[in-house]
């Protein structure tokens, strides 16, 4: 049976009695408040093993509170929840060091699970905070399919983890690997994007390697390779699908032994890149194909991040057409309403 003392705040009394059954009935101790104040009491006391929080209270914001939290108690885990699920309040819990994010509506047993995990988490292995300044929203949408999107990402911003976007042509795989770029701990770095489905099939190890004075001919000088020019930042391989099979050999080989030589080149080539891979086809299919190396997949598929259409999201047209009118005003076009 678990055990251990959670400190539950939030100003909406039908949440706390909500959330104290739940709790409770998972065989935790649980105390309750509408406000910051005495969170931050119980906290300051050394009281409670977790805190689940609210980030809108009426006497202070739990952004503002959680620093001064994680100063305190690095080891006690903050779980955050949320009715302005925005992909920058995902990030916002991320940087200062949650453990988790939970928009409202929450699923109950998703809540205890996390409870579960955050008590049984080694102390010390929990998530540090990284600041960002982060105005603007890079990813536009409230929906669950969105929400669980963003939960992902939070998690993924302080890791080189190798990410696997899967969608649709115009699903936003790029715009998701920007945004792991900026607002991860690469982000200082640069982010280098090549689509491998508009690159010439004999050209592409030459574009991603680079290649030697001489190398072939037409080979005048030396030429820096996308894997040198996103040096200590991310590498974006969009349309993975569509790369050749010599290709995928050298690109394994980078994700098995971290280096690489350039076309011509003898002298291995340490490789201090994070990959972000995108595809909006079948790559088990084209494994069973024999047109992909079933290795490199699992290489990359070390995170694999599905976006959805748009129409497993149509909750979402409102906030879109209202960024994109926004976009159009920036740009100079009259405003827009509808």
């Amino acid at each position: 049976m678990p055990t251990g003392t959670i400190l539950v705040a939030d100003d909406d009394a039908a949440i706390r009695t909500v959330l104290n059954q739940a709790l409770s009935r998972a065989g935790y101790d649980v105390r309750l408040t509408g406000n910051a104040t005495t969170l931050w009491r119980w906290v300051s006391q050394g009281d409670g093993d977790l805190v689940i929080t609210d980030v809108v209270m009426p006497d202070e914001n739990a952004f503002d509170l959680l620093p001064r939290m994680k100063k305190l108690r690095p080891d006690l885990p903050v779980v955050v929840m949320s009715a302005q699920n925005t992909f920058m309040t995902a990030i916002k819990a991320s940087e200062r060091g949650a453990y988790d994010y939970l928009p409202k509506p929450f699923d109950l047993k998703e809540l205890v699970a996390i409870v579960g995990r955050a008590l049984a988490e080694p102390k010390g292995k929990l998530g540090k905070s990284s600041p960002i300044d982060a105005d603007t929203m890079p990813l536009v949408g409230r929906s669950p399919a969105m929400q669980d999107i963003y939960r992902v990402l939070a998690r993924l911003m302080q890791t080189d983890l190798t990410v696997m976007i899967v969608g649709e042509s115009g699903t936003g795989k790029e715009l998701v690997a920007r945004a792991l770029h900026d607002y991860g701990k690469r982000r200082n770095g640069p982010f280098v994007a090549i689509n491998m489905a508009a690159i010439p099939r004999d050209l592409i190890e030459s574009e991603l390697f680079g290649h030697e004075k001489g190398a072939f001919t037409g080979a005048q000088s030396r030429n820096p390779g996308r894997f040198e020019q996103a040096e200590g930042g991310t590498l974006f391989l969009d349309e993975i699908g569509d790369m050749p099979m010599e290709a995928q050999t050298r690109l394994l080989r980078v994700l098995q032994q971290g280096e690489y030589t350039t076309v011509g080149g003898r002298t291995p080539i340490k490789a201090d890149v994070r990959i972000v891979a995108a595809t909006n086809k079948d790559l088990r299919q084209l494994i069973q194909q024999g047109l992909f190396r079933e290795d490199l997949f699992f290489r990359l598929n070390v995170v694999p991040l599905r976006l959805p259409p748009l129409r497993e999201r149509s909750d979402d047209v409102p906030d879109l057409v209202r960024h994109f009118f926004a976009l159009a005003e920036r740009e100079g076009l009259p405003a827009k309403q509808i």
